[in-house]
């Protein structure tokens, strides 16, 4: 009897023993999973070469989505374990997440600046300064959505352009926990029902975005949630039945993630239902990529692990090293330095993951007030730095930026004083509005490019008092309807300055002047073509009816904001626009590229708008032309400069720098 109960008690504890060891892997297994290694260099690796210009990757993109999927999967999982297991503390969480997020961030922030200081041109060095702002607040990914498209050439000079997905997976470190400890309450089959109704929103969110806002749709939280929340329903079923052995799905998976990177392009809608195929496939590998499975065999090979377990470090390098090349390179780097790079980024992935990440993830070298000091510490001081960056506009200062003091441009730091009057008070407000005195005779009424030449006509041309008033990419055209490429809608703003004249008796002469790529077929300047602007994008409505061209329209508008005036009694003076640069100005004084352009060609170019105001001309005989060619050629000379006694007349591909203005007016 005694044997038997021995027995029996041998037995209990055995099975006890057994069920633990079996509730001990399963959660290890839970939190790692050595082919999510593997997930995350299948991730990682086209990311790189997309970045790098590999047409063949040409969805290389992708990986931020498999990224997100990871996080989102891995994080829940945790949480879920340690809420179920009443050891959830929210400070353990940041704190977790700040060993593994911020050393390496700021390694290669910190290794960022000397060279952004050497290379950086001011305002390259102002935008540099803003994203150390952004990173250390968290909130990259509305800073680049402010600035420019993912997709923009202008985009690729940026060394923390990337940091828009680590700032979207920080919004989701700081919200979803907290919401996660306050749903639990309704009991943990609610919360995953909850999740999916979440996921759903986002991604309808998404769809709409990318017909209506596309940029804000690719950088914003809002739009990326789903994705992330994708990643927590998988942990949700992982953690009530395991990891499923499935060959098929698992190889599913794992077809849909390759067929995105190579059949996908930057013309592809993201996210949107198109990124559901990327996402369902790493889904897929969560729950049936079990180790048995020939999917989880093939990712976690040893080399293919070895890259995942360095990939956050990878993903940090391999931009700023692109981004640097491109800055420095006349033309874009070739195919070899980017493989030479993308291979560089992998060396200093492992060298920061073994030297950096790893260290800080140890408890016993590296304490929680410790880590927490110096991340506050790092964030302050990449923060300081930035502000700095900022309000001295990329430190123009430095002595070996000074060729590059021409490309500043503020006319509100040159005396002016805003009219404060019904133009500013009454919305929508004007982007220039400007006195150069209390008294006001003449006017420089136009667009950005009246606004680029106010300095210099109020220093050579004699007057009680010059005003200033426009708006950016909005010409001088009455009753027409005008929306730019940049999608500002003028039709309200040209009636109020419209209005504005018309109850002005003391005006003796308005000077006309505006951007005249807007009657012609194609957009040329170097600007333009970085910012992806089409001339398609244009809308130039008649109200009359009278017309249908842009061209027709633009002429129309035009006469009649010229007959208007001459019926107040005010002289008109056009002003036949500066040649727009096919080159940046920056790349003129940087010797990257040629500084000198052909009169001929911007004659050809500006055929259609100088024949305009020379009908114009003909017709109303008292309306003065005046051409500004000769500011940038000579009388004589077919040979034109962005440059005049060393110094840029241009501060960027179709407007005037300060001296620049001066020299023209």
């Amino acid at each position: 009897m005694i044997v038997s109960q021995a027995k029996r008690e041998w037995r209990k504890r055995t099975n006890v023993a057994l069920l633990a060891t079996k509730l001990t892997d399963r959660i290890f297994s839970l939190i790692y999973r050595s082919e999510i290694d593997g997930l995350r260099a299948l991730a990682v690796v086209p990311v790189i070469l997309f970045h790098a210009g590999f047409d063949l990757f040409s969805g290389g993109f992708v990986g931020v989505d498999v990224f997100f999927v990871i996080s989102g999967y891995l994080i829940t999982t945790i949480l879920i374990e340690d809420i179920e297991n009443k050891r959830f503390s929210i400070v353990n969480f940041y704190e977790r997440r700040a060993r593994r997020i911020l050393p390496a961030l700021f390694f290669v922030m910190l290794v960022c600046i000397p060279f952004a200081w050497m290379w950086m041109i001011p305002s390259q060095m102002k935008d540099f300064s803003q994203s150390l702002v952004a990173v250390s607040l968290f909130a990259s990914n509305i800073l680049f959505w402010r600035e420019s498209g993912y997709f923009d050439a202008a985009a690729e000079e940026k060394p923390l352009l990337h940091t828009w997905s680590l700032a979207v997976e920080e919004q989701y470190y700081v919200l979803f926990p907290i919401f996660l400890i306050l749903a639990w309450r309704f009991g943990k089959n609610r919360v995953f029902w909850m999740i999916v109704v979440m996921a759903a929103i986002s991604l309808m969110l998404s769809e709409w975005g990318w017909r209506n806002k596309a940029t804000a749709n690719f950088y914003l939280a809002p739009t990326r949630a789903w994705e992330l929340f994708a990643g927590s329903i998988a942990a949700f079923i992982v953690q009530k039945q395991g990891v499923q052995k499935n060959n098929l799905l698992a190889l599913i998976g794992l077809a849909a993630i390759v067929f995105s990177i190579f059949f996908y392009d930057e013309n592809t809608p993201f996210p949107s239902v198109y990124a559901l195929l990327p996402v369902f496939g790493v889904v897929l590998l969560v729950l049936y990529a079990d180790k048995e499975t020939y999917v989880a065999k093939l990712l976690t090979t040893k080399g293919i692990v070895g890259i995942g377990l360095i990939s956050y470090s990878a993903y940090l390098w391999h931009q700023p090293l692109f981004a640097f090349a491109r800055i420095q390179s006349v033309n874009e780097p070739g195919w070899l330095l980017f493989l030479v790079l993308s291979s560089i980024s992998l060396l200093l992935a492992f060298l920061s993951w073994r030297y950096i990440e790893a260290p800080f993830r140890k408890k016993e070298r590296i304490s929680r007030n410790q880590i927490f000091i110096l991340s506050f510490a790092g964030l302050a001081f990449f923060a300081a730095i930035g502000y700095f960056g900022h309000k001295s506009d990329g430190f123009s200062g430095r002595e070996s930026m000074s060729v590059f003091s021409d490309l500043n441009y503020d006319n509100t730091n040159l005396g002016y004083a805003r009219c404060n009057d019904e133009l500013d008070s009454i919305e929508p407000k004007l982007n220039y509005c400007f006195r150069a005195s209390d008294e006001i005779d003449n006017v420089l009424f136009g667009d950005s490019h009246a606004d680029d030449k106010f300095h210099g006509i109020v220093q050579n041309v004699p007057s009680k008092g010059w005003m200033l008033i426009g708006n950016s990419s909005c010409p001088p055209l009455m009753n027409i309807n005008v929306e730019s490429a940049d999608g500002t809608v003028c039709s309200e703003r040209l009636d109020k300055i419209f209005k504005f004249l018309n109850g002005r008796s003391n005006i003796e002469r308005v000077v006309l002047s505006f951007a005249h790529m807007y009657p012609l077929d194609t957009l040329i300047a170097a600007d333009h073509i970085k910012r992806g602007f089409e001339a398609t994008d244009r809308l130039l409505e008649d109200r009359e009816g009278l017309a249908n061209s842009p061209t027709e329209v633009f002429e129309i508008g035009l006469r009649r904001t010229i007959s208007y005036l001459r019926e107040k009694g005010v002289s008109v003076v056009l002003v036949i626009d500066i040649p727009e640069l096919v080159v940046m100005p920056e790349d003129c004084l940087a010797n990257k590229a040629s500084c000198e352009f052909s009169r001929i060609d911007v004659l050809d170019r500006q055929k259609v708008h100088r024949d305009l105001l020379a009908a114009i001309s003909r017709d109303y005989e008292d309306v003065v032309v005046f051409d500004s060619l000769d500011v940038f050629c000579g009388k004589e000379d077919d040979t034109c400069s962005i440059l005049k006694n060393g110094r840029t007349l241009y501060r960027d591909s179709h407007h005037l720098s300060h001296f620049g203005s001066v020299e023209y007016g």
